[in-house]
C-alpha cells in the first residue's frame, strides 16, 4: 500500500485529488495540509511514501519548502502538483530535490501513474522537461536563456514582477523585507540585461513564463 500526503491549500482542490484516487487499491491518502507549515509538520509526523505538494501555497513554499523537507527527510519523494507549465518550475524542482512535477490540468490522467513511479523511487516527468534536463547537462549554460541564471529567489520575484505585483506585496509574500526584494530585482535586471518592468514583461510573455495560475 502507498501512503501519500496532499498538501494543498485549495480544499477543493485536496478533494478532488482524492476523488480522482477513490479507485486506486494501492494508494491511501495517510494526511492533508494547507500551507507549507502545515504540511512540514504533517510531514515530520506522519509515516508516508510520497508526497504530493502545491507549488504555491501560504508561507513557506516552493523551492524553499522543497529542500527544507528533502533536508529532513532525504528519503521522501515529493511530487509537485501545480497550476504552472512544466517547463517553468519543473527543472528548478527536481534541482531542489523534488522526484516528480505534474501540471494539474494533467492530474485526471496521470495521477496514479506519477504517485506509483515516484514512491517506487522513480522520476516523473514529461519529455520536455526531460530534454531541458539533458541540455543542461551536455551543453552546460553556454546557450541558456537570461532567465535560468536566475537564482531561486530572484526567479520568484521575477514572477511576480511580470504578474504585476509591487514590491511591497512580493515582500509579504515571499517573507521578505521591501529592501531585500528590492535588491534581487535590480540584479535580475542586471542579469537579464534589461532596463525597466516593461521588458521584463515583454520576454515573459514572449518565453511562456507569464504564470498560469495561483498554484
Amino acid at each position: 500500500m502507498i501512503r501519500i500526503l496532499i498538501a494543498d491549500d485549495h480544499a477543493i482542490l485536496r478533494a478532488g485529488l482524492k476523488h480522482l484516487l477513490a479507485d486506486a487499491t494501492d494508494i491511501v491518502v495517510a494526511g492533508e495540509a494547507s500551507n507549507g507549515a502545515e504540511a512540514l509538520a504533517l510531514a515530520r509526523a506522519t509515516p508516508c511514501d510520497a508526497m504530493l505538494l502545491d507549488m504555491t501555497m501560504p508561507g513557506r513554499s516552493g523551492i524553499d519548502l522543497i529542500r527544507q523537507i528533502k533536508a529532513e527527510m532525504p528519503r521522501l519523494p515529493i511530487l509537485i502538483l501545480s497550476m504552472h507549465k512544466e517547463d517553468i518550475y519543473a527543472v528548478r524542482a527536481l534541482r531542489a530535490g523534488a522526484s516528480g512535477y505534474l501540471c494539474k490540468d494533467n492530474a485526471e490522467s496521470q495521477l496514479e501513474a506519477a504517485i506509483r513511479k515516484v514512491a517506487g523511487g522513480g522520476l516523473y516527468i514529461n519529455q520536455a522537461v526531460a530534454e531541458r534536463l539533458a541540455q543542461e547537462m551536455v551543453g552546460g549554460n553556454a546557450a541558456a536563456k537570461p532567465h535560468t541564471q536566475l537564482s531561486d529567489r530572484e526567479y520568484q520575484v521575477f514572477q511576480d514582477i511580470v504578474a504585476g505585483r509591487g514590491v511591497t506585496e512580493i515582500g509579504q509574500r515571499l517573507n521578505l523585507s521591501v529592501k531585500t526584494v528590492s535588491t534581487h530585482k535590480a540584479r535580475l535586471m542586471q542579469k537579464m540585461g534589461f532596463a525597466n518592468t516593461a521588458e521584463l514583461i515583454q520576454y515573459a510573455v514572449k518565453h511562456g513564463l507569464l504564470d498560469q495560475g495561483n498554484g
